[in-house]
């Protein structure tokens, strides 16, 4: 996991150990490691300003010791990293649905992204994570768009044990989220996760009608669900996604499967918004909480 990102990043822990800690010495091997940033799928706009802030943190610092430069350039991006990936507000999904409870009222919970990024897999992720933590939970089939969603949705509500809320393919996707709520919360359900249309963020129709979803139903959370191998699609996905519904924090499927590692660290600076799981497998718990102390020591290492 990682891996690529983590060898460029220690290329340049090893080259500016070496050099003078001056602007004219230090700006081409910059230059050099935001080629390697864009490379790893660091949008190019968060590849500049770490660039930038690792310049202005070193320039002109007095360091006597090799190791004691080395030490440096690592906890300089090592501070730049995780002010990135630790946003100004934490989005706590158990937590929520405990509070929402303690009110008598469902958490409403829309997930949103483009189709095969994992979408519907992760919601029954997520509903498998609140059953384990003694909520219950329904599945709103809201994809009334693509063929065979439904029947998906409906086969992880089976082998969970949960109730689907659906109506025919072609249907307002509103009012199947609409129906699940006052499902819930007729029959004291403590969770609706609604699932909608993996639509392409340039369709502005299906936008629009996500953007109906979320004015219908009023969610507790707008959860994006990025695929952390597309790189920077997964990069302008999240911030388009958020510009239409405003999203309150993302879920990474495939992490796993990352050797680059740069499409966290740009969903997480685009958005300004958490990433709150990582999907790291196909089973059921295979989702883990995302801690950015934790991903910036498997990008950079440990102290």
């Amino acid at each position: 996991m990682f891996e690529k990102l983590r060898e460029g990043l220690n290329k340049l822990i090893d080259r500016v150990a070496t050099t003078e800690l001056k602007a004219e010495s230090l700006q081409p091997i910059l230059w050099e490691f935001k080629l390697t940033l864009i490379e790893n799928d660091v949008a190019f706009v968060v590849a500049d300003y770490i660039c930038e802030e690792l310049e202005r943190r070193l320039v002109g610092m007095r360091v006597k010791r090799l190791e004691d430069r080395r030490r440096l350039v690592k906890e300089a991006l090592r501070g730049i990293l995780f002010e990135i990936l630790t946003p100004p507000e934490e989005v706590n999904v158990i937590e929520t649905v405990k509070r929402k409870r303690s009110l008598r009222e469902p958490c409403v919970m829309v997930f949103v992204g483009i189709h095969g990024t994992g979408k519907t897999t992760t919601i029954a992720k997520v509903a498998h994570l609140l059953l384990k933590n003694g909520y219950s939970v329904v599945l709103a089939c809201s994809d009334t768009y693509r063929a065979g969603s439904i029947e998906q949705l409906e086969e992880h509500a089976r082998r969970l044990g949960v109730r689907t809320i659906k109506h025919q393919y072609g249907a307002d996707a509103a009012a199947v989220a609409f129906d699940a709520v006052q499902y819930a919360r007729a029959r004291g359900v403590n969770a609706v996760l609604i699932d909608t249309a993996g639509r392409m963020q340039t369709n502005r129709n299906l936008m629009m009608e996500m953007e109906k979803i979320v004015r219908v139903v009023e969610p507790d959370l707008v959860i994006f669900i990025g695929d952390a191998l597309a790189g920077n699609d997964a990069v302008s996905q999240a911030e388009e996604f958020n510009r239409f519904v405003s999203i309150d924090g993302s879920i990474l499927t495939k992490v796993d499967a990352d050797v680059k590692g740069g499409a966290a660290i740009s969903i997480a600076y685009v958005t300004k918004k958490p990433i709150i799981y990582m999907g790291t497998g196909q089973r059921y718990e295979d989702l883990e909480p995302f801690k950015p102390e934790l991903i910036v020591n498997r990008i950079i290492g440990s102290s």
